[in-house]
């Protein structure tokens, strides 16, 4: 080890996801559809919110298009990676990519799992104190919220990346799997990764039991306030308005637990579970936001054919 210096790595080399050969041209053109329809679909919901003014006059719909950025970010980062996997030659990713890759991965899926978390808060203010949700949840402190969201993934990130590549790396350089995350790059590493290890369940284990049980905490409260509702449209609609949330935090929330919240090991399952919060989630999220939640419908009705369409709001 003591002349590791003069053989550290420049250079990845990304195995992607096993496939049969045959399939290479279908799951490139596929994945290629999935990243433009998520840019495309994730833009669309951006720029409604910020066109419309009875969206972007409420915290609720200022939160899905914060989401639509990070999601639009964490295709960027992974899936054009992903879809090199499937052309020929091998392409190898920069030291300093890889870095910028695993930062910037940790950095919005951490500030994702906020925002989910900020989300439920408003869901729960909105429907279980509709009353005093306007002096409660302001425009200023539903700004300072995602600002505390963004600085807080931002730090998260940061630590990850710093303990990650704080290690030497002297070979092999080959990681096996689609992008560069943690528990795979460390597998590299020519040192004792204990503390990593250990640092990771901690961190990340505090960040997703403490969003995932503050989510958990309000939708208990929101469904208990849903129960009392005597109508069943008034029902139908307070459960609309959530269940595309909820939707959206089980495919990020259960892929996440599985891939860094249990004893380290080389499964196959982790590519397949990787690609949910990293390629489908943000594909869903336009999908599941313009077809479950009426409000962001009716505003691109009024995008299309004109201010004459009313809001529920």
């Amino acid at each position: 080890m003591e002349r590791v210096n003069s053989t550290l790595l420049t250079e990845f080399i990304l195995t992607g996801i096993p496939y049969p050969i045959r399939l290479r041209t279908f799951l490139f053109v596929f994945f290629l559809l999935i990243y433009i329809l998520t840019q495309l679909g994730n833009l669309l919901i951006l720029i409604t919110v910020w066109a419309d003014p009875q969206l972007h006059a409420h915290p609720m719909y200022i939160f899905l298009g914060v989401l639509s950025i990070i999601d639009m970010g964490i295709s960027s980062i992974i899936v054009p990676r992903l879809m090199m996997n499937f052309t020929l030659g091998i392409k190898p990713i920069l030291f300093g990519g890889c870095v910028a890759q695993l930062y910037f991965y940790h950095f919005l899926g951490s500030t994702q799992c906020f925002l989910y978390t900020l989300m439920a808060y408003d869901r729960y203010l909105a429907i279980c104190r509709p009353l005093h949700y306007p002096v409660l949840m302001t425009a200023k402190l539903s700004a300072l919220l995602v600002a505390g969201a963004w600085v807080a993934g931002s730090i998260h990130g940061a630590l990850q990346a710093i303990l990650t590549f704080r290690l030497p790396y002297c070979g092999p350089n080959q990681v096996d799997y689609f992008f560069c995350d943690i528990p795979a790059v460390l597998r590299l590493a020519c040192a004792d990764t204990t503390v990593n290890e250990l640092v990771t369940f901690v961190d990340i284990g505090v960040v997703v039991a403490s969003s995932f049980s503050l989510i958990l905490l309000s939708y208990i409260k929101i469904i208990q306030a849903i129960l009392r509702i005597h109508t069943a449209d008034g029902r139908r609609r307070a459960f609309s308005t959530c269940g595309a949330h909820v939707t959206l935090v089980t495919v990020c929330y259960v892929p996440c637990a599985f891939i860094y919240l249990r004893p380290e090991t080389n499964s196959p399952l982790d590519g397949a579970a990787a690609l949910l919060p990293t390629a489908i989630t943000p594909f869903l999220n336009p999908l599941i936001y313009t077809l479950r939640n009426q409000e962001v419908k009716l505003a691109l009705k009024r995008m299309i054919i004109g201010p004459g369409t009313k809001s529920e709001i």
